[in-house]
C-alpha cells in the first residue's frame, strides 16, 4: 500500500469513525490529557491502515486499534507515575549522596550508550529501552506481541551486542 492510499483510507475512516476516537479518548483520559491521547490514537489508526484485511467492519477495526492504543497509553502513564512516585519518595527519605562511580565523563558515557542504542533496528531499540525502563519481560512481550522467551533471548543478544560495541568504542577512545 502506498502512502497516498494509506492517507486516503485513513481520511475516509476518520470521516466515518472520528466519534469512536473521541469516545475512547474521553473514556481513558482526563480532560487535560485528551489531546495527547487523541494524537496517539490518530497515529495508531494511521499506522494500522495497511494491516486492515477487510475481515471486519472498519468501525470494529478502528475501535480495536484505538482501544489497544489507549490501553498502552494508560499503562505507560501509570507505570511512569508509579516510578516517579517511588523516586520522589526515595529522594524525600534520604538526601542524595554523590555516587562514587560518577565521573566527569558520565554525560559523555551516557551519550555513547544512547548512540549505540540508536544504531539498533527499531524493534531492538524499543526492546532495550523498555528493559532499561524496568518493564517486565511479560510487559515487553505484550507490547510487542512476542513471547516472553523470545523477549528474553533477544534482550540477551542485544545486551551482548551493546557491550561489544561499547567496548570497541572505549578501546578507540583510549
Amino acid at each position: 500500500m502506498t502512502t497516498d492510499e494509506q492517507n486516503r483510507h485513513f481520511q475516509a475512516w476518520l470521516d466515518r469513525h472520528a466519534a469512536v476516537l473521541h469516545h475512547v479518548a474521553n473514556g481513558f483520559a482526563e480532560p487535560g490529557d485528551r489531546p495527547d491521547l487523541m494524537q496517539e490514537l490518530l497515529l495508531a489508526v494511521w499506522r494500522a491502515v495497511p494491516a486492515f484485511r477487510g475481515g471486519a467492519l472498519t468501525s470494529t477495526f478502528v475501535y480495536r486499534v484505538a482501544h489497544n492504543a489507549a490501553l498502552t497509553w494508560r499503562r505507560t502513564r501509570k507505570n511512569y507515575a508509579q516510578r516517579l512516585a517511588r523516586f520522589e519518595a526515595m529522594a524525600a527519605a534520604e538526601p542524595a549522596a554523590p555516587c562514587p562511580a560518577v565521573t566527569d565523563r558520565t554525560p559523555e558515557a551516557l551519550e555513547q550508550v544512547y548512540a549505540a542504542i540508536r544504531q539498533l533496528p527499531p524493534v531492538d531499540r524499543s526492546l532495550i529501552l523498555l528493559h532499561l525502563d524496568g518493564v517486565s519481560y511479560a510487559g515487553i512481550a505484550e507490547i510487542h506481541g512476542l513471547s516472553e522467551t523470545n523477549v528474553g533471548a533477544r534482550l540477551t543478544r542485544l545486551k551482548q551486542k551493546l557491550v561489544t560495541s561499547l567496548e570497541a568504542l572505549a578501546h578507540e577512545l583510549r
